[in-house]
């Protein structure tokens, strides 16, 4: 057995959001400096090199990619033979979380009551998923989830004997009524299988992915690849002004599910997909 202090937690969390906040991922800058290149329309190729020099100014200056600082998801894995003291370990994730943008100036966003509007807007909670694995490692993956992409991702139950053109058609629906106001180029993380709220998960964590690295399944990069230029083909391009690149990359994340339904979650994400993590 290892022992971890929940303080542990709390500093790494803190260190992560703020990360995750003002550095834009290598991954996703490479592919946006690659398009930079490949663009041909002139408001496109601005527009890319202006996202571009706002991510390489947030980082020198230590300040948030978006005003948007999002929601924060927390992903951990936690080894199951690890004991942790000292305190509980969402308590310690959202005072880390608190801390971060407090210490670093990032808006309050989270509402306490979601039918009360906004009169008691705080830092957290957060939204923390667990995942127990073997061993005695703890993983965490602070996820800043902006609500200009949240809100235009989708879900549908589809029947088992559906194909996946339908699939693909769907996504590709998704993403050209997300428009200019989720920020494109997207990052398009899609979740198939387990329950409606498994599916959304496996999308949100196909968002953490490296968007550089081609998927392990042959079928899943074919898929990805055929997603990806459909989308392109929309031209609705960089923050909507045209050309080639609505999105950079499509990762797909798949689970077991039911004989009787194929659940497919559609995960829009902007141009500044934030994601920072870290083992301890």
């Amino acid at each position: 057995m290892r022992i971890v202090p929940v303080k542990k937690i709390e500093r790494l969390t803190e260190s992560l959001a703020i990360k995750a906040n003002i550095i834009l991922r290598k991954d996703i800058m490479a592919e946006l400096r690659k398009a930079f290149l490949d663009e041909k329309r002139p408001l496109a190729k601005m527009a890319l090199g202006q996202i571009i020099q706002n991510a390489e100014i947030a980082a020198r200056e230590k300040l948030a990619i978006c005003q948007d600082t999002g929601m924060p998801i927390v992903f951990v894995e936690l080894g199951q033979e690890v004991f942790l003291k000292g305190g509980a370990l969402d308590v310690a994730v959202n005072k880390g979380i608190k801390a971060a943008y407090k210490k670093s100036g990032f808006r309050r966003s989270i509402i306490q009551d979601p039918l009360r509007g906004q009169k008691d807007i705080q830092f957290t909670p957060v939204v923390i998923y667990v995942d127990i694995k073997p061993g005695k490692k703890i993983r965490l993956t602070v996820v800043p989830k902006g609500f200009g992409s949240e809100n235009v991702s989708r879900i549908k139950m589809f029947k088992p004997t559906t194909e996946s053109e339908e699939i693909i058609d769907f996504i590709v629906d998704t993403a050209r009524r997300a428009g200019p106001a989720a920020c494109p180029p997207f990052i398009i993380g899609i979740g198939i299988g387990g329950t409606l709220d498994k599916a959304v998960i496996l999308s949100k964590k196909a968002l953490c992915y490296d968007i550089t690295k081609v998927n392990s399944s042959l079928v899943l990069a074919k898929m990805e690849g055929k997603v990806l230029k459909e989308v392109n083909k929309i031209k609705l391009g960089p923050m909507g002004f045209g050309g080639k690149h609505t999105a950079l990359a499509v990762k797909i994340l798949t689970g077991p599910t039911h004989i009787a339904g194929l659940p497919v979650a559609v995960s829009i994400s902007c141009h500044a997909t934030r994601s920072a993590a870290a083992t301890i």
